[in-house]
């Protein structure tokens, strides 16, 4: 995972102790060493102790922040003391970075709660937030109201904070593939490409002809061919998948890989069910599954906000995520359910991944035309499910997200499969159908749901539903 840069402001008062502020600068830079942060920051000469107090202070300091614009994903405000409210205010103000911003103030000790000691920050934080509300600028808060920064809790925020900045940071130029028309059975992967764009989302379109009209151009003996049924080879069994047909999989694989370049995409939505079994005679799973694995997030059935959930939690978790469907109950258990898809799932989910066919689809277009679908079962694991969405009839994006976990439950089907154990899952269940969410989730094997809800709530204005149990 690359490193996250974040901007830090000291914040000072000048009848504190100045010896506070050199203490908070050497604690908080090994702290971020250590958890893998770059940081950009005043020197110590460049004010007072490298603290952020005047306005001319805030002045240098937004100066610096705009110059590592391009790099800086975060804010953090360090309150060793009191700290002046307008000197952090200002110093976001005038950078106007637009990225999230983590408040953290220093404990007093009740044995220094003399003159040359006290800090104030407990009081000091709340004057922070408070101008940073007057000033409309978004700032998350720690789980303490005031802690040192080598707090177990601090470094679990900070770890959380990292996550908000990947999500804010990635989600604001997205560009994702939609491959084909979306299938005609499939009302329910609908969206708006005008409230994604409007949330600097885009959406590239290419007919799926194209796709296959380019395929079939390629021959067996084509080196790229080649090179591409080796990459599928080294990636999969290839099982009882009939030789042709891997050539086919792997024409299709050099097209789609062609696309995402040419456009520079970071995601994509490709029509499956079930145009591309009856005009090419293979499914797309094996290339999405790559793709997914490869952090390049891809879902079938062109769903768009699917694979934008997958790149979202993705981004939160550094891992790559899968589209699953909500398919099953598991018995009479109600708090746990099966997973399902034909079988586009990446690698990392399914240690025992075959290429095979999908049965269910075979019954109407040929199994022979199905070759291509993935099949493999989900140990336990975390997992973290979520899904965006655009209420058109509202003019919004909208979300849920939860935290539960994978575990090894007896299933015995096909395709790709899992069994999840959510707390409360039938209540889950009641807020998909009654707010009119797809049959799709995405399951990514992280808990980075709080950070989700951060991100798309606070810093992008989304009505976002926090599943909790």
């Amino acid at each position: 995972m690359n490193k996250i840069t974040i901007g830090v402001i000291i914040g000072n008062r000048d009848f504190f102790p100045d010896k506070l502020v050199s203490e908070a600068r050497v604690d908080i830079l090994k702290v971020l060493k250590e958890q893998g942060f770059n940081a950009i920051l005043l020197g110590e000469n460049d004010t007072k102790l490298g603290g952020v107090e005047t306005y001319q202070d805030a002045r240098k300091c937004a100066d610096l922040f705009i110059k590592h614009k391009a790099d800086i994903a975060g804010v953090l405000v360090v309150l060793p003391n009191f700290g002046d409210e307008r000197g952090v205010a200002d110093t976001l103000h005038l950078a106007d970075l637009k990225v999230p911003v983590l408040i953290q103030g220093y404990p007093d000790e009740l044995n220094k709660l003399n003159v040359a000691n006290r800090r104030d920050s407990w009081c000091g934080k709340i004057s922070v937030c408070n101008n940073l509300y007057q000033y409309g600028i978004k700032y998350t808060i720690t789980t303490k109201h005031v802690v040192h920064p080598t707090d177990p809790s601090f470094i679990e925020d900070l770890m959380k904070f990292a996550s908000v900045c990947r999500v804010v940071k990635g989600m604001k130029n997205v560009r994702i593939g939609a491959i084909g028309a979306r299938p005609t059975a499939f009302n329910t992967v609908r969206y708006s490409e005008k409230i994604l764009q409007k949330n600097g989302i885009s959406v590239v379109t290419c007919d799926l002809s194209e796709i296959l009209g380019n395929a079939n151009k390629l021959s067996n003996t084509d080196q790229r061919v080649k090179d591409h049924l080796e990459k599928i080879h080294n990636y999969a069994s290839s099982g009882k998948t009939p030789a042709e047909a891997m050539f086919q999989i792997a024409k299709l694989d050099v097209v789609l890989n062609d696309f995402m370049q040419a456009n520079n995409l970071d995601a994509n939505a490709i029509q499956c069910w079930t145009s591309l079994q009856q005009n090419y005679g293979c499914n797309v799973c094996t290339s999405s599954s790559m793709f997914s694995e490869g952090m390049i997030p891809s879902a079938c059935e062109v769903d768009v906000t699917g694979t934008l959930s997958m790149y979202a939690l993705q981004l939160a978790s550094g891992s790559p995520s899968a589209l699953v469907d909500w398919n099953n109950n598991y018995a009479d258990d109600d708090d746990k359910c099966v997973l399902f898809h034909c079988g586009n799932w990446a690698k990392s989910f399914l240690p025992d991944i075959e290429i095979s066919n999908a049965p269910i689809l075979g019954t109407t277009v040929g199994v022979e035309n199905t070759y291509g679908a993935l099949d493999g079962r989900t140990p336990a694991s975390p997992l973290t499910f979520g899904r965006i969405t655009t209420d058109d009839t509202k003019g919004v994006m909208k979300a849920y997200v939860g935290d539960g976990q994978l575990t090894d439950d007896e299933l015995k089907t096909f395709g790709n499969r899992a069994v999840a154990k959510i707390p409360n899952l039938q209540g889950l269940m009641q807020h998909v159908c009654k707010n009119g969410f797809e049959h799709h989730v995405v399951m990514n094997a992280s808990q980075t749901a709080a950070a989700l809800k951060e991100a798309f709530e606070n810093y992008m204005g989304w009505e976002v539903y926090h599943h909790v149990g």
